[in-house]
This record gives C-alpha cells, structure tokens and sequence, in this order.
C-alpha cells in the first residue's frame, strides 16, 4: 500500500536580492526593498512530503532517519546563514523562496523519497516544488472583509430559506474571507523568480481587495446582484478576474483558496474556470465609504 508522509523542519536565514550585472538603479527597480544592503531575513518553515510503499512495521520510512538526513543535507547548513553565500546554487540564481525549494529538492532527493517541497517564507508567502524543471508554484495569501446575501432573486424568502437557510436572512450577515492565489510558471534562470512578486501583489490588492473589502457584496458589486455571491461563486469571480492579469505578468493562474470561515472553504482551478473570464479591464472602480 503506498502512501505519503510529511516531515516539518525550519531555519532562520537571510538573503538579499541584487545582480551584479545590474546597476544600484535598476536593482531597486526590480527587487524594491529586497535589494538593500546588507539583506533581511526570514524564519523559514519547510515540510518534505514523501511516498512510498508501507513496510512491515506500518511505515514508509522511519523519521527518525528522514529528521536526521534533513537536518544533515539542508537545515544544518541554512539555519542562521547568508543565502546568497552558504549554497554555490545561489551564487548563479537568487535565493527566493521558490528556487530555495528547488535547491533544497535538489540536495534531498538522493536520499528521500520527495514528491513534493513546501517552503514558508512567512504564513503570507510559500511555494510548491514538485521536481518538474524549474517549474513552481508560488501561494500569496491575504483577506478582505465582506457581507453577502444567500438568496437567489427569482425564489420566494420562503423557498431561499429551505435552500440558504439563516444565509438568505434579508439583511444578509458577513466574513473575514481569507484569500489565497496559487501561481504556477517558470522560474527565472538568474533573478530565480516566477513572476514580479510586487507586481502580483498588486494586482491582487488593485484587482481583487480593494474593490471587494468592506462590501455587500450583492449590493455593491454588479457581477453579484445576478449571481449568487457563494464562496465558490467569489472565488471563481476572483479566478476569473486575475487570471488574464496574471498571465501578462508572465506566469499562469493555478487556483484561487477562498476560506470563507475555519469550517468552510473552497477551491477553484484555473483549468476548470469558465472561457466566458471577466475582462478587469472594464470593472469600474468602488468608492468605499469609510
């Protein structure tokens, strides 16, 4: 019987983007604040997953060993270090969180059993390496505040409430959404980066937080005064879009997470997005009222 098992390990390091080939100007055009002398740092939280068959004993492998070999080959040598110095690998592409997940991938897999890297370079920021090139995923998560209505217009208050329940109450109830974008590309032979993490950022905050924080959603926002404004009916909303954007940055939109409480959340693929996607350059933009 195979099966997948995953060990947690951390370090603290630092790193500091900047190319040498490039002038102090156009280092800080493309790193930001990440170029600055002489570098920041992270607690950096990494879980190894690994498959295999079930031994006689019930495991896969003993983790005592896997802990042991992690510590040896990654951890033991990153703890307390200067990225862009410790490893050679970071000498030829920068130490950003999806090309440590690659390198460290890299170091492992003659020893384990991985089909998959996690790396947290904070709660906000993580990325997927699943050993395919230099391809990566890279996860950006962030929240908005919003009311919502459960009610669709054509049904009776009476038939909402047998379909809703207290959601299709009429003056409709909110949530602290919680929001994760999940991008997939390649990663940059030499800046070691899939997309501008800046530019992603903002284009999250510009196309998706901003219009959709402190809202009523049915009222405020047109797309949801026809569609019902569930928490797969939003995140195929927000899928649909970020997804062109994304792809002009040059990566491609994998899956947008919207957890609409801690008891409930959703999952939509870009893949699985209908072709009919929202065109962000024709939302009008919402004056909030504070």
């Amino acid at each position: 019987m195979k099966c997948i098992i995953n060990r947690r390990a951390q370090f603290s390091a630092s790193h500091r983007y900047w190319l040498p080939e490039l002038s102090e100007v156009e280092n800080i055009q493309q790193f930001g604040a990440c170029s600055r002398a002489p570098g920041h740092g992270h607690n950096y939280v990494l879980f190894v997953y690994m498959a295999g068959e079930l031994d006689e004993y019930g495991m896969v492998l003993n983790l005592s060993d896997v802990k042991h070999v992690i510590k040896r080959e990654v951890t033991s040598q990153l703890d307390f270090s200067y990225l862009n110095d410790i490893w050679s690998e970071f000498q030829q592409t920068l130490p950003t969180t999806e090309n440590i997940a690659r390198i460290i991938w890299q170091r492992l897999a003659p020893y384990l059993p991985i089909v998959r890297i996690q790396l947290f370079e904070h709660p906000e920021l993580w990325a997927d390496y699943l050993g395919d090139g230099m391809e990566a995923y890279l996860t950006l998560s962030t929240h908005f505040s919003a009311a919502h209505r459960l009610a669709r217009p054509d049904l009776s208050y009476e038939e909402n409430c047998e379909i809703y329940g207290k959601c299709a109450r009429p003056n409709g109830h909110g949530h602290n959404y919680h929001l994760e974008v999940t991008i997939k590309g390649e990663i940059n032979e030499r800046t070691g980066m899939i997309v501008d993490l800046g530019a992603l950022q903002k284009a999250i905050d510009d196309l998706v937080v901003a219009p959709l924080d402190h809202t009523f959603l049915n009222k405020d926002i047109p797309y949801f005064a026809k569609v019902v404004p569930t928490a797969e009916n939003i995140a195929v909303y927000i899928g649909n879009l970020l997804n062109q954007p994304i792809r002009e940055l040059g990566a491609k939109l994998y899956k947008v997470k919207l957890i609409e409480s801690p008891n409930n959340f959703c999952e939509v693929y870009a893949s699985d997005l209908p072709e009919s996607a929202i065109d962000h350059r024709k939302i009008e933009p919402i004056l909030l009222r504070l």
